[in-house]
Formats: structure tokens, C-alpha cells, sequence
């Protein structure tokens, strides 16, 4: 059974519910975001890694959830800047540029045994890394997780007209991506 948005908001005000409301938050959505965060750090075990960092976060940062936003949007707020944060740090630590993230992103992903798709997904993924961060980051929220631009504008804190450009471009790059291919 599915519990409203108001029903939660009330469990997870409650302290003798608070820790079974949050164990449904978690069940309900951590395939969804484990694949929003995958899709931008590309391995299984650090999607794994910032899944679990979201939900510490989110746990931690219940007191200050006041329901302005939707559960999903809070989420996705909390795993999108845990990504891009893993992803700096990643870069910091191996004191890489960009194209060189890339390629050790691409590698990952070529030798990870989770990665079960196909050539044509292989490219997909190859011209996805080859769009700046916001571009890839709004191309697969749009493209594989159908986020709404309205939702989107919500949990990147930007305008639905640059959340749009960004995508318009991010498909313009990868058509040409794929024109050069072949």
C-alpha cells in the first residue's frame, strides 16, 4: 500500500515512526536514484557509495525537511549534489582534467561486469561523457529518468528555459557524435 506524500510528511514528524517511514522512503526510492547517480558516475560500486551517502544526508537532514518540496525532488536534490560532489573530489583526488575523467569514466564502465548493455549503448554512453557535467547531467534526467523540466528546475535550482538549452544542446552534441561514428 502507498502512503501520500502528507501521510509520510506526518510519519516522519512522529518519532516512534519516523524510522519506518524513512525505511519506505528508502525501499520506495533507491533503484530510481541508484541509477540516476550510476548514470553519472558510471560504476556500480560508487553509485553504491553515493546511494548511501544521499540517504546518511537525507536521514540527517530530516529535521530541516519542512515539505515545501516533494520527497522525490528533496531526494533527488540530495543525490544529484552528492554526485556532482563525489565527482569533484574524484577529479581533486586523481588531479585529473575533464577529458581525463572522462576516459577513466569510459574504462570504467567498459570493464565494469555490472554494465550488461549492448555496442549501441556502449556509444550511447560514450557520447554522454562527452557533454560538460550540467548537459549530462540534465540529458539523463530528461532522457532516461523523464524528470520534468519543472522538477528539474527544482532540484538543480535553475530556470526551465536553461534546463531546456541544455538539453537541446546535450542532443544536438550526441547526434553529431554519432554522425562522426560512422
Amino acid at each position: 500500500m502507498s502512503q501520500t506524500e502528507a501521510e509520510l510528511l506526518l510519519q516522519l514528524n512522529n518519532s516512534h515512526k519516523r524510522a519506518d517511514a524513512f525505511s519506505g522512503i528508502v525501499r520506495s526510492y533507491q533503484e530510481r536514484l541508484y541509477w540516476h547517480i550510476r548514470k553519472m558516475v558510471l560504476s556500480h560500486d560508487d553509485a553504491n557509495d553515493v546511494l548511501q551517502n544521499t540517504f546518511m544526508k537525507a536521514w540527517n537532514g530530516l529535521d530541516g525537511f519542512r515539505g515545501d518540496s516533494q520527497i522525490s525532488t528533496w531526494l533527488y536534490k540530495i543525490a544529484t549534489n552528492e554526485t556532482l560532489t563525489f565527482l569533484m573530489n574524484k577529479r581533486a583526488r586523481n588531479l585529473t582534467s575533464m577529458d581525463d575523467e572522462e576516459m577513466v569514466l569510459l574504462q570504467n564502465l567498459q570493464s565494469d561486469t555490472y554494465f550488461n548493455g549492448n555496442e549501441v549503448e556502449m556509444k550511447l554512453q560514450k557520447a554522454i561523457l562527452t557533454l560538460p557535467e550540467k548537459q549530462r547531467l540534465v540529458f539523463n534526467m530528461k532522457y532516461f529518468d523523464d524528470i520534468t523540466y519543472e522538477e528539474m528546475e527544482a532540484i538543480l535550482g535553475t530556470t526551465v528555459g536553461a534546463l531546456k538549452a541544455s538539453y537541446h544542446h546535450a542532443v544536438k552534441k550526441i547526434e553529431k557524435f554519432f554522425e562522426n561514428e560512422e
